[in-house]
Formats: C-alpha cells, structure tokens, sequence
C-alpha cells in the first residue's frame, strides 16, 4: 500500500505541486476579495521596517527588483532569442512572458487590491495582488530553470545557474515587500499561482518540443 502510495506521488508530483499552489493562492484570494487583514501581511511589514531598513539595503533592494521589471525582460528576451541557436526555445521563452503577464493584469483586474500606502520607498501605480513583478519573474525565471536543467550538460555550471536563480527569485519577491509596493501576501501569492501556472507551461512546452522534433 505504501509503495503504491509512493509510486502515485512520484508518477503525479507536478500535478500534486499545482493543486497544492492553487488551493493556496485561493485562499489568499479569498482573504484580498474579502478584504481581510492577513497576519503575514502586519508581520512581513514589521520585519522589513525594524530589520532591513537602511541606505545600503535600499540601493539594494531598487537595483534588485529591476530583474523583476518589464523592461529587463523584455531586452533579456530578445537577447535570449538572438542568442539561442534552438530558435523554439527562444519562442517558447518569449510566449511565456507574455502569457504570464497577461494573465497576472486580469488577475490584478479581477482582485482590484490597493497597494499598501503605509510604507513606500518607490511609487508604483496598478493594483496589488498578485505581485507582477513575482508572478512574472517566477514564470519567466522558473522557466529558464527548466530549460537550463533540461538543456545544458554541464553539471557545475547547471546546478550553479539553478541556485542563483533561484535566489534571484527570492529576492525580486523580498525587495517588493522591502520598498513598500506590495504586502506580503501579494509576493506569496504571486509566487504560488505562478508556480501552478509553470506547471501547465512546462508541460506544454514538452509536447511542444516533442512535436517540432518530429
């Protein structure tokens, strides 16, 4: 029983990681609808304005949330495109961003969630939740994390570029918190849908391949 168990989590695992990021996002969802006051809201604005505040941290901050940004991704794409010589990654790259950022406007635009007025270090216009700049960079970085650990065989430089991507995303969603433009729950949110949302891209972009191969 347990190794059918075992066998099902393992054959199912992306499926599973989707659900899970989806139930978790609707129920931040639910709470932005309703307009309920989040915990991890109060407590991700207090860490940020008793800890991290400093000159430094802020130069920070504003210079890593640029990776997070339309115009960076956009210029990244092109290069990306130009670059490749596998021109259906290149495609696959560029249809991604612009998905997911068209799916994160309707997400805003159905939310309607004002940003946090509080704390602003930086001024941005448009709604709240979910974060675009962690949506959009955990779709966009999530995906070049796919391709690198599908694509490049060296090991070294593999595992080396997944790490810091990884923590790139990380921080993109942290400095949102950090210059006042998003509450936590938007970055969280933004991270679990898009999460669910790479699960389907990927997918497709297998059968993508597969087909273009053929």
């Amino acid at each position: 029983m347990k190794e059918r168990i075992k066998d099902f989590i393992i054959k199912n695992l992306k499926w599973i990681i989707l659900f899970i990021c989806l139930i978790g996002f609707l129920a931040l969802a639910e709470d932005v609808f309703n307009k309920e006051i989040m915990k991890g809201d109060i407590i991700g604005y207090k860490v940020v304005s008793t800890f991290l505040i400093s000159d430094f941290a802020t130069l920070i901050a504003k210079f890593i949330t640029n990776f997070g940004g339309a115009i960076f991704l956009i210029i990244l794409t092109i290069l990306l495109i130009v670059v490749l010589k596998n021109k259906k990654v290149g495609l696959s790259i560029c249809i991604n961003l612009v998905v997911v950022t068209i799916l994160n406007q309707l997400l805003k635009r159905l939310l309607q969630r004002p940003r946090p007025t509080e704390f602003r270090i930086i001024e941005e216009t448009g709604y709240s939740f979910p974060s675009g700049h962690s949506m959009v960079s955990m779709a966009f970085y999530g995906y070049l994390i796919y391709l690198i650990y599908r694509f490049v065989k060296n090991k070294y430089l593999k595992w080396i570029s997944i790490v810091l991507l990884s923590l790139l995303i990380c921080l993109i969603g942290i400095s949102r918190i950090y210059l006042g433009v998003h509450y936590t729950s938007d970055v969280l949110g933004g991270f679990l849908i898009s999460i669910s949302y790479l699960v389907i891209y990927i997918s497709a972009s297998n059968k993508f391949f597969k087909e273009r191969k053929d």
